[in-house]
């Protein structure tokens, strides 16, 4: 969910709990309260697919992205910029960000507005583009030394400028490997999650029909030294083949699935959805 968290000190993991953010977010690594004083923090780097929420958004090549954020106490806000393979066919994926992260008690909170933005689209279709923005909450707790626990919503008016609503619920561990058994300067972390999402009718250009609600989870490995991070995660969601197309819009989708006279009325078929392996490597700096 963009659904992101910095480094606390010491360093913590870089493997914070994913919970379905966009690309090198800030809201996808480990945060604390900041002291009352202006702090930036960056990070750059290449993956081998782009997965958010399940499905590629990437055509499951190789992305490359950046992120900046500066904050000021609990406040923060922050940019990012992605390469992206979509429909529409965007110069690349922009989002920016800005809210707040409370800590109530022994939980993190990060309560944020995100404003996603394709500039350069050659396929605006019947919409005239997919840029969006989506609201969300978040709170993180660490249980003991090793354990953390994550949960989250995000509601947008106007997923992907479709015309319909979607929500987004999602949860995850993770496990921090102890200190005392790895080199030092090195931190492991496992981390799993799993989100739900659902949705409400398109707009009538569209076809008029809600978008396919769908589970996608998530599990792996981030190893952490000094500023690189190493990531390696598998990603899985249970939709369909022919949902997938649904949802995606897939322009390479392929015929020989089953036929919906509303909804997929060709039996097109996409693997934008399926099960997925995917190193990602970037470096962060505070």
């Amino acid at each position: 969910m963009s659904g992101a968290w910095a480094q606390t000190v010491p360093p913590a993991p870089g493997g914070a709990i994913g919970l379905g953010n966009r690309g090198w977010s800030a809201t996808d690594t480990d945060h604390a309260t900041s002291p009352s004083e202006l702090e930036f923090s960056a990070r750059a780097g290449l993956a081998s697919d782009y997965i958010y929420r399940g499905t590629t958004l990437s055509d499951h090549g190789p992305a490359a992205g950046a992120a900046f954020e500066t904050r000021w106490g609990p406040l923060y806000a922050g940019t990012t910029v992605a390469t992206v393979k979509l429909p529409t066919q965007p110069a690349a994926e922009f989002t920016f960000a800005a809210g707040m992260r409370p800590k109530i008690a022994s939980i993190d909170f990060d309560l944020g507005v995100t404003y996603f933005a394709y500039p350069g689209e050659k396929l605006p279709g019947e919409t005239d583009g997919i840029n969006y923005w989506e609201t969300v909450i978040r709170g993180d707790r660490r249980i003991g030394e090793q354990i953390r626990v994550a949960a989250g919503y995000a509601f947008s008016p106007n997923v992907s400028n479709t015309g319909a609503w979607s929500q987004y619920v999602a949860a995850g561990l993770g496990f921090d490997m102890p200190a005392r058994l790895l080199p030092q300067d090195l931190t492991v972390s496992f981390t799993a999650a799993a989100g739900y999402s659902w949705f409400g009718n398109q707009a009538s250009q569209l076809g008029g029909f809600p978008l396919p609600a769908y589970l996608n989870w998530q599990a792996g490995v981030t190893f952490t030294h000094k500023a690189f991070n190493l990531d390696l995660r598998y990603y899985d969601t249970n939709l369909s083949k022919e949902n997938c197309f649904v949802f995606t819009g897939d322009p390479n989708a392929r015929p020989g699935g089953r036929v919906n006279l509303v909804t997929n009325p060709d039996g097109l078929i996409s693997n934008w959805c399926s099960a997925t392996f995917v190193a990602k490597a970037w470096f962060a700096f505070n």
